[in-house]
């Protein structure tokens, strides 16, 4: 058993002084002004002064400006902070054209699928490819503003398809194929795209699953389309009716060029679920995700041109647009798309060797995954370009840290990333001049003013607390879709500490700067990193037959990841035993295999407020062993009694 805080790995003289942060040090003492000896004193720096740090750091990385902006931080209110305004760029052009030498013939994607399918693209063929694709999205009508939504895989078509919407300076929006229509519909039909992307199909776990028939029903569900293009994935031969093809597309070739749009303009929207109604769209801007990815990949995953950059990922998930901004940088981005255990748990350390990949990211399950089924990485495999691994979606467990150390490699960087889809990077993560700690993240990431507050709203330091952010990063979202006001994002992020970001998980802040995430503090459902609102789960729950009402809690907390629970209220004539299997399949099918409840337990009624709403975050607190008294006031509830039920079981 690892000892949480135990010493597993620190940095030689060598590996601190040639890393990239530390070369930006160097630069920020040569051109800033500013005389950082220390990670804690860059931190410190970083986020004291936010306009003097995000201005070094834009000119250091070589921000391609159309129009130079007047200051980096115009106004520091949350929310709403105003972000290097009068600027116009486009990450695109960044993408494509990184501000590093790359060149023409080198690999920038290489790609493999599951059943052996793969490819390397060039940098001239990526750019030739996203100008072609760009082109018939002018065709299409595709300008300034458009949503474009994508059902792709990750594959490479996914990501030219992304790079050609955005430098239009349109809007990009993907999910996976694997996400159930409902679960789709219920994202795509709220920002009303004028052109889908889709696949015919998909591998997993070596089977194929054709989605014509669920893509054929979501463009019925989006009046909005004025094309659709097929990506023929299983069949090369796949057709659909009006649609244009993928590989006719590619044959027609055209202009690369690049929209230059304001720093905040919306660039792509994704998902993430709170309690009620449909999934949030959130919203990212083109410049704060580009200084915030090129941030997070050049100076904490200490990426250069040329390194291999892997991470495990569907395109429903953040992970995905963080991977593919690896481009931004100059390194070589490697896409997997398959069952990252088929057919083995080995597959994806197999694909590290074959790739050379440098930085290889994964899930913590994954890690564990690979402890308990006794994978040996470094010992069966060429893993000699190998410098980092990444683990996040979950806490890892100071044996699973240990692992790592154990059995891939004694001299790399566990770089341990919490983050989320809201800001679509990470809030705390890695440095390569930081050691590495069993169950500890090193460090709160430069920019990021991370504090650990008690329940009065107070920093505390070695006790578990929420993650708030006290002061704004440029990637925290531009909004949500159809949130005029800014009310939704308001309620999702400040109504606890007005002016301050909540984020929703546990944290321990330790005195020597290193941090312990502990799970959602939120009735949100996470699962591998992918969350999912209550409402998405209510909505397919409760359509089974047998189902009269339900509760969902997620009971993961500061002690580690737990089960997700489902309370039924059964219909009459039904039985626990039909609809525990029914209910199963169904979440399985139309949601997620994440997701499937750990147990489905009947109770007479659901607890819900005076107003009607389900009593989600009382009830995880009770079972958690909290008194019943102090989880919720009954005077706050239509129905009292019917709290008595999970005090009892979380007494037990």
């Amino acid at each position: 058993m690892t000892v949480e805080g135990e010493l597993l790995w620190e940095p030689d003289a060598e590996r601190i002084a040639g890393a990239r942060i530390t070369e930006f040090g160097r630069w920020l003492g040569a051109n800033g002004g500013v005389t950082v000896g220390t990670y804690d004193e860059m931190w410190q720096w970083s986020t004291a002064d936010l306009d003097a740090f995000w201005s070094a750091f834009a000119r250091w990385y070589g921000v391609r400006w159309h129009t130079r902006p007047s200051a980096a931080l115009a106004d520091p209110t949350m929310p709403g902070a105003r972000w290097f305004p009068d600027a116009r760029l486009n990450y695109a052009e960044h993408a494509l054209f990184p501000p590093v030498p790359v060149g023409d013939d080198d690999p920038a994607v290489v790609f493999e699928r599951e059943d052996g399918l793969g490819r390397t693209l060039t940098w001239d063929q990526l750019r030739r490819e996203v100008g072609a694709v760009r082109a018939a999205l002018v065709t299409a009508g595709v300008g300034v503003g458009d949503r474009v939504a994508a059902l792709l895989p990750n594959s490479p078509e996914a990501l030219v398809a992304m790079l050609a919407t955005v430098s239009l300076g349109a809007i990009w929006s993907s999910c996976s194929p694997d996400f159930g229509a409902r679960a789709v519909a219920d994202r795509f039909t709220q920002i009303e795209p004028v052109v889908l992307v889709a696949v015919d199909g998909y591998h997993y776990g070596g089977k194929r699953f054709d989605v014509r028939a669920a893509v054929t029903e979501l463009r019925a569900q989006l009046p909005t389309l004025r094309a659709t293009i097929l990506v023929p994935y299983l069949d090369p031969d796949a057709a659909l009716p009006d649609t244009l093809r993928w590989p006719d597309v590619l044959a027609r070739p055209g202009e690369l060029a690049f929209a230059p749009v304001p720093f905040d303009a919306p660039m792509w929207i994704l998902y993430s679920s709170g309690t009620t109604g449909l999934p949030k769209p959130i919203v990212h801007g083109h410049g704060g995700i580009l200084v915030e990815h090129a941030k997070q990949l050049a100076l904490h995953l200490d990426l250069r041109a040329g390194d291999r950059f892997f991470w495990f990922s569907t395109t429903g998930w953040m992970m995905w647009n963080l991977l593919v901004s690896g481009l931004v940088v100059g390194a070589t981005v490697v896409l997997f798309d398959g069952n990252p255990v088929h057919p083995g748990p080995d597959a994806l350390w197999r694909l590290a060797e074959r790739a050379r990949v440098a930085c290889f990211g994964v899930s913590a399950p994954y890690l564990q995954a690979c402890q308990r089924a006794e994978v040996h990485p470094g010992r069966d495999f060429d893993l000699a370009a190998l410098r980092s691994v990444g683990s996040t979606g979950a806490p890892l467990s100071p044996d699973g840290f240990a692992w790592v150390y154990e059995q891939v490699g004694r001299d790399l960087v566990l770089n341990s990333l919490s983050g989320g889809t809201d800001v679509c990077t990470a809030f705390v993560g890695g440095a390569p001049t930081l050691p590495v700690r069993a169950g500890e993240i090193p460090c709160r990431l430069l920019g990021c003013a991370v504090e650990a507050y008690d329940a009065a709203g107070r920093p505390v330091l070695d006790e578990v607390g929420e993650l708030v952010v006290t002061a704004p990063m440029p990637s925290m979202p531009v909004g949500f879709w159809n949130d005029p006001d800014g009310s939704r994002l308001r309620e999702a992020y400040f109504d606890v500490y007005p002016g301050v970001w909540r984020h929703g998980d546990w944290i321990t802040v330790t005195g020597r700067g290193s941090c312990v995430i502990h799970g959602r503090s939120d009735a949100t459902l996470n699962r591998g990193g992918v969350r999912m609102g209550t409402a998405e789960f209510y909505a397919v729950a409760e359509d089974v037959a047998g189902i009269a009402d339900s509760l969902v809690v997620d009971t993961s907390g500061p002690t580690g990841t737990g089960q997700v629970l489902l309370f039924v209220v059964l219909a009459d004539g039904a039985t626990i035993e039909t609809v525990r299997e029914e209910v199963r399949r169904a979440i399985r099918a139309e949601l997620s295999p994440r997701h499937v409840p750990d147990e489905v337990v009947a109770v007479a009624a659901i607890p819900r407020t005076l107003n009607g709403k389900k009593c989600e975050v009382p009830v995880k607190r009770v079972l958690a062993g909290v008194a019943l008294a102090d989880a919720v006031s009954p005077g706050a509830l239509q129905n009292p009694a019917a709290m008595t039920f999970f005090a009892e079981r979380g007494a037990q």
